[in-house]
């Protein structure tokens, strides 16, 4: 039977990637180092997906084991598979390079001629390719020529809403109906595999940049407003007047942005955007602005949601006021519970707002850096 392990067993893992590929055929392993899910998942050999949304539907997945990722037992795992994707975090991806290396090297070893593909799923621009890196650093050079040959890395992008909701089996996991996962074709090693629901992609970057700055521009700037006004999730916040019609214009002005860079058909870019705020507004998600906000220095970097958008509209000419208004939003973020947001405000109290931000951000306009400022200190009256 084909195998596939999927590195993170939390909800993302579970709920979109794991029960792909589980219904595609394939016997997934969940690779984690939350034993207590492990546990669970090798006891029930079952879960099931809540989708909620306008119709709620109830998938069952099975053909499913679970492995301690800090084992060996892993290892024996790699030696054996035919795919493995991750759904741990950016941040995670070089903790388990070392292992995803050692696997590699014994299929190396034992002679192995099967192809191996590896599809890092996380919320980052080209985070295959940046797994790659780590594995390779850990490779001699025959394991290198090897993973040449019969390894492949490609890229993708992901977007499913899968909010943190507590169900009676914690192995059950709370979804939204909608979902894409776009994967560079031209990257695949040997034949790629046919799963439904992964949808094979020439110009990945357009993907990326779409999801970027349409999905992740709108729905941190929501969760930013809404923490602001003290709304408690998502779809409260775009149910306010004020924070919708802030939201909506600026993924207009990050959409002109795309429809300049990429050549998307205008119409059909503004659907699209009409359609992703339809997914803030789902009542059943209750996602937590707090975690959508977490991480605003990650947000705020210059190849993230907030700034990549404005400064490719900026280099066209296009309006951005709205856009700013998010980033005055977002650098009002004050989470005590997040080691980023009081980093953030450590920040802007030692230097400032246009000096932390351009710290942050890398931004160096001048112009730019002051409307930042003006919007950090006008968004409080909205």
């Amino acid at each position: 039977m084909k195998k596939a392990i999927q590195f993170g067993a939390g909800n993302i893992g579970r709920g979109f990637i794991g029960a792909l590929l589980s219904q595609a055929g394939y016997h997934v392993v969940f690779a984690d180092v939350n034993k207590d899910m492990i546990n669970k998942i090798n006891e029930d050999k079952t879960y099931t997906v809540h989708i909620m949304d306008v119709e709620c539907v109830d998938l069952k997945i099975e053909n499913i084991s679970g492995v301690d990722s800090t084992t060996d037992a892993v290892l024996d795992e790699i030696k054996e598979a035919e795919i493995i994707t991750t759904a741990v975090g950016l941040t995670i991806l070089p903790r388990i390079a070392p292992t995803i290396a050692k696997g590699i090297t014994m299929r190396q070893q034992a002679g192995s001629e099967s192809y191996l593909n590896i599809i890092a799923c996380e919320n980052a621009i080209k985070a295959s390719s940046q797994l790659k890196e780590h594995v390779y650093s850990q490779l001699d050079d025959a394991a290198k020529a090897y993973a040449d040959k019969y390894v492949g890395f490609p890229d993708c992008s992901v977007d499913r809403i899968v909010p943190p909701v507590r169900s009676e089996n914690p192995v059950d996991v709370v979804v939204e109906n909608y979902y894409e996962w776009n994967v560079e074709q031209a990257s695949f090693k040997g034949e790629i595999p046919e799963i439904k629901g992964m949808n094979l992609a020439d110009n990945l970057m357009a993907y990326i940049e779409r999801k970027l700055f349409t999905l992740n521009t709108g729905h941190c700037i929501t969760s930013y407003l809404g923490y602001l006004k003290k709304y408690s999730t998502i779809d409260e916040s775009i149910a306010d007047e004020k924070i919708y019609s802030i939201v909506k214009a600026a993924m207009t002005e990050s959409g002109n942005g795309l429809i300049k860079k990429h050549g998307f058909d205008a119409e059909a870019h503004m659907k699209y955007i009409d359609k992703i705020i339809g997914r803030f507004k789902n009542p059943y998600l209750k996602d937590d602005v707090a975690r959508v906000g977490r991480e605003p220095l990650r947000k705020l970097s210059e190849t993230d949601r907030l700034v990549k958008p404005l400064m490719t509209a900026v280099g066209y000419g296009l309006p951005v006021d709205h856009i700013i208004t998010g980033i005055g939003a977002a650098l009002h973020y004050d989470n005590k519970e997040d080691k980023q947001s009081v980093e953030l405000q450590e920040k802007i109290s030692k230097l400032g707002v246009k000096e932390a931000m351009a710290e942050i951000s890398g931004i160096s306009d001048k112009d730019l850096l002051d409307k930042i400022e003006k919007s950090y200190q006008d968004v409080i009256n909205l």
